[in-house]
């Protein structure tokens, strides 16, 4: 026996004609289909929306009572309207080339989307924005913002930063030692850092800042001397 041939799909069109033309909002890749589903495909429907076919048999006409007719007809008419808009699209948008491949240009959406929520009602203006529009002033930008606190060191060559931090008076208590240089110590000796703790016990002791007598008195939970009362032991 031979092999029977495997029956192919048949080839729908490619062009789509229809009573009344479709209507198209490419940018929302929008296909608007006037014509009612009955008329598109040559169907009609009884009272209980079941569709009627006018085929007949011996024994009569045959009346299509499940939902497959219905189901295979949206079908079709979904098909017909995808195949427009794709002809649409490749007739009237742009296309180039690219590395990821080709690329078509959408136009702006021409069909207003309703929205959820009510528009916002508009910011009112403060006080100082009355004022710089009064008066002309304009913001500065993020470039003025960041050039406000620097300062040009004609030795470096550079612009250094004239407060907050790394500015250039953080970097002089640093070089002069009010400022500690090292932020994490390592004790020697027993490691606890108590009276054995070595150079990182004798460089916390210090506060590593020049008022090693406030930085103690604070640790203690007191409070630094005054200057009236420093004056009194210096005489003792």
């Amino acid at each position: 026996m031979a092999p029977t041939a495997v029956a192919s799909k048949p080839k729908l069109e490619v062009s789509v004609d229809r009573p009344t033309p479709y209507t198209f909002d490419l940018g929302i890749l929008l296909a608007n289909d006037p014509n009612p589903i009955s008329a598109a495909s040559g169907t009609t429907y009884d009272e209980n929306d079941q569709p009627i076919t006018t085929t007949t048999t011996s024994s009569g006409p045959a009346v299509t009572t499940t939902s497959e007719a219905k189901e295979a007809q949206l079908a079709a008419v979904a098909r017909d309207a995808a195949q427009s808009l794709i002809n649409q699209l490749l007739t009237t948008c742009p296309l180039h080339s690219a590395p990821q491949g080709v690329l078509l240009t959408l136009p702006h959406p021409t069909t207003p989307m309703p929205r959820e929520k009510p528009l916002p009602p508009p910011k009112q203006p403060t006080k100082w924005e009355l004022f710089a529009a009064r008066k002309g002033i304009k913001p500065k930008t993020r470039e003025q913002r960041r050039m406000r606190n620097q300062v040009f060191n004609e030795q470096t060559g550079e612009y250094e930063r004239s407060w907050g931090f790394d500015a250039k008076a953080h970097h002089k208590k640093k070089e002069e030692g009010i400022i500690q240089q090292d932020w994490l110590v390592e004790l020697k000796g027993d490691g606890k850092g108590g009276a054995a703790g070595g150079a990182g016990a004798d460089k916390d002791a210090e506060g590593g800042s020049g008022k090693p007598e406030k930085v103690r008195k604070v640790k203690a939970g007191g409070k630094p001397f005054s200057n009236k009362k420093r004056k009194m032991l210096a005489t003792k």
